[in-house]
């Protein structure tokens, strides 16, 4: 009974912490920064890699050529070996819906130790170079921007003097599956990188949201992006990394209006979307994982438990620690949840939400040692980077 008393003990000692030292990541307030619009708009080159997104790009590239922004945009699509004719789409879709500039190229299969992604990407930036834009927006095809969004962005870090600003679009949440598992995916991220801990110079948390990066193209250039991180898997930490690395200043926040169309209505495709990458996340490291698992069941599994196990044995003082551990984590997933419009019973279910993330990092180990690496449409990495997704 002592270890019970002490588990229930040290999950709640974890939760206090969490709740009052982890740069209080459970807030869901911050949004862009103060910003003023620039006298002088600078230019910007919109780089977008997409492979086979001919199922999304109707519903993404129209508000991407649709951005009301002062000054010269252009939008460079590459189209990453994609089979369903995404290139073609994009083509038609711009002329169908006009506004600003579109280049479709494709830079061909990635050569070894480049993911697809980041080659394409690197194709992109080239031919983006050639236009010398003062800032490159990297975007992927899944995500529809409000006619605003290039305006506030630039406007951001023009006037704030950052160097990379990424915003967290939001996830699509309508099926059931995405409503438990969704808003819990950007809980768990902004619990591993604070982002209040981001902005701040000097400081070694860095992280960005692939979906949506501003940055300064002499930064870029500083930081040898792509090239520096030519193997991650994992590519938006990875590039946020690399940035702060060479002194750059980022920011990273929740969006209020760019939004990511991609549907994950079955617990499969949300199981792949975390598994191929979560063990890359670990260095493949199996101590690391071990850790996980054990931080995993200490944090979110333990309070529950302890509260049943101590109100059935009649332990006040083990149902007090597991229940008031369990009060606490529901507190810190509210906002999450208000942030995406969910209902807030859900927050209480977060431990099982937790568990099947723990059951997707073990699978994605699982997946690794059965040497079939991170896996991304049609492409396999047998050894991806660290650094969390490419969605």
């Amino acid at each position: 009974m002592t270890a019970v008393v002490w588990t229930a003990v040290g999950s709640l000692a974890a939760w206090l912490w969490l709740l009052l030292g982890q740069g209080f990541f459970w807030r869901t307030d911050l949004r862009l920064p103060p910003r003023r619009e620039p006298d002088d708009w600078p230019s910007v080159c919109v780089v977008v890699p997409a492979r086979d997104e001919a199922g999304v790009l109707p519903a993404s590239l129209p508000t991407l050529l649709a951005q009301d922004y002062p000054g010269r945009a252009e939008v460079f699509l590459v189209d990453d070996g994609s089979s369903d004719g995404t290139g073609e789409l994009a083509g038609e879709l711009a002329r169908a819906h006009g506004g600003l500039p579109l280049t479709v190229d494709s830079p061909g299969e990635p050569p070894t130790g480049w993911t697809g992604k980041l080659w394409a990407v690197r194709h992109g930036i080239a031919l983006a170079r050639t236009r010398e834009p003062v800032y490159l927006l990297l975007t992927d095809a899944d995500i529809a921007h409000a006619p605003d969004s290039l305006r506030t962005l630039v406007a951001a870090a023009h006037t704030g003097g950052f160097d990379l600003v990424s915003q967290m679009a939001r996830l699509r949440v309508e099926s059931m599956w995405e409503r438990l598992v969704v808003p819990a995916f950007v809980y768990f991220f902004a619990q591993l990188y604070p982002f209040r801990w981001i902005a701040v110079k000097g400081a070694r948390t860095a992280a960005a949201a692939g979906g949506c990066v501003l940055l300064r193209a002499d930064a870029a250039e500083r930081a040898r992006i792509p090239d520096a991180i030519r193997h991650a898997v994992i590519d938006d930490v990875a590039l946020a990394r690399a940035v702060k690395g060479v002194g750059g200043h980022i920011w990273l926040g929740l969006a209020e209006r760019v939004d990511s169309v991609r549907p994950y209505p079955r617990l499969h495709d949300l199981w792949r979307m975390v598994s191929r990458s979560a063990y890359a996340q670990l260095r493949h490291n199996p101590l690391l994982l071990l850790g996980t698992v054990l931080g995993l069941a200490v944090v979110y599994l333990v309070p529950p438990l302890a509260l049943l196990t101590g109100l059935v044995v009649g332990s006040t003082g083990v149902a007090a620690a597991g229940g008031f551990a369990w009060l606490l984590m529901t507190a810190t997933y509210l906002p999450m949840l208000r942030y995406y419009r969910q209902r807030w019973w859900l927050a209480p279910l977060l431990p099982v939400t937790a568990f099947l993330y723990l059951l997707m990092t073990v699978d994605s180990a699982v997946q690794h040692y059965r040497g079939r690496g991170a896996a991304w449409k049609g492409r396999t990495y047998a050894r991806p980077d660290t650094a969390l997704d490419e969605r």
